[in-house]
C-alpha cells in the first residue's frame, strides 16, 4: 500500500501538467474588426491597417466607408479593402438604377437580381485588374483615392468589387484590391492555370455572403474571408 502511494505521488505532477496542457486555450490569432456605419467590419489575420473613413451618399440614404489595408513584412501592399454601408438603421428606400449590373468583356460578371431595377446583387471580378490601364479606364474614382493615398499595390493584382441593395434601402458595397498570390496558387501547367481563377471567385462569392448576411445582422456583422492562398509576409507581427 506505501508503495502504491509513493508511485501515485511521482506520476500526478506529470498527470496534472498533461492536464493543464489539454485545458489549456488554443492559440486565435488576433483580428483586426472596425467600425463602418451600421456594420461591424471583421477583418482575416493579418497586418491590417485602417486607411480611413468617410461619410457620403448614394441614392436616399446617408452611407460611411472604411478603408482598410494589407501590408507584407516588407511594407509592401498585399490588399486594400473599401467597404460602404447605410449609416444608420434608418433606411428610405432604394433608387431607381440600383440594379444596373452589365455584363463587361475580360470581367466574371454575376448578377443575382436578375436585372431587377430597384434591388441589387451585383458580383464584378476582373482577375487581372492590374492590366494596362484597366482601373485609370473604369474605376477612376478609386485610381484617385490610391493616388491620394500614396498606395501602390504589387502587380498583378486582381480587383473585386460587390454590390447589394435592397428595395427597403439596405446598402453595402465592397471594392478589393488583392495580389494575386492571395487568391491564385502556383500552376505548372495549362490545366491547372485554366482553373487557377476558381479560388478567387469563390472568395468573392464567400464576400459577397458575408455582406448579405450583414444587413440582417443587429450589429451588422461583415466578416471577410480569409484569401485562399495567404502569404507568410502578411501574418501580424
Amino acid at each position: 500500500m506505501t508503495l502504491m502511494i509513493s508511485k501515485f505521488r511521482r506520476l500526478w505532477p506529470c498527470a496534472l501538467a498533461v492536464l493543464m496542457t489539454a485545458c489549456a486555450p488554443l492559440t486565435v490569432p488576433p483580428k483586426a474588426e472596425y467600425p463602418v456605419g451600421r456594420a461591424r467590419l471583421v477583418l482575416p489575420p493579418g497586418a491590417w491597417q485602417d486607411l480611413g473613413s468617410a461619410d457620403d451618399a448614394a441614392g436616399r440614404s446617408p452611407l460611411q466607408t472604411r478603408s482598410v489595408g494589407l501590408r507584407g513584412a516588407q511594407g509592401a501592399w498585399l490588399a486594400v479593402l473599401r467597404v460602404q454601408t447605410n449609416r444608420s438603421g434608418d433606411l428610405s428606400g432604394s433608387a431607381q438604377g440600383t440594379g444596373h449590373c452589365p455584363p463587361q468583356q475580360d470581367v466574371t460578371v454575376e448578377d443575382a437580381a436578375a436585372g431587377s431595377p430597384v434591388r441589387a446583387d451585383c458580383l464584378r471580378l476582373k482577375s487581372w485588374g492590374s492590366s494596362a490601364q484597366w482601373l485609370d479606364k473604369n474605376r477612376p474614382d478609386l485610381v484617385q483615392w490610391l493616388g491620394g493615398q500614396k498606395i501602390m499595390l504589387n502587380a498583378p493584382y486582381a480587383h473585386l468589387s460587390y454590390r447589394y441593395a435592397t428595395e427597403a434601402g439596405a446598402w453595402v458595397v465592397v471594392d478589393a484590391l488583392v495580389d494575386q498570390r492571395l487568391l491564385r496558387p502556383k500552376t505548372r501547367n495549362n490545366e491547372e492555370f485554366l482553373a487557377a481563377g476558381r479560388p478567387a471567385l469563390q472568395w468573392g462569392h464567400d464576400l459577397a455572403q458575408a455582406a448579405r448576411l450583414s444587413v440582417g445582422m443587429v450589429d451588422g456583422y461583415l466578416a471577410v474571408p480569409p484569401f485562399p492562398f495567404p502569404l507568410a509576409e502578411a501574418a501580424p507581427k
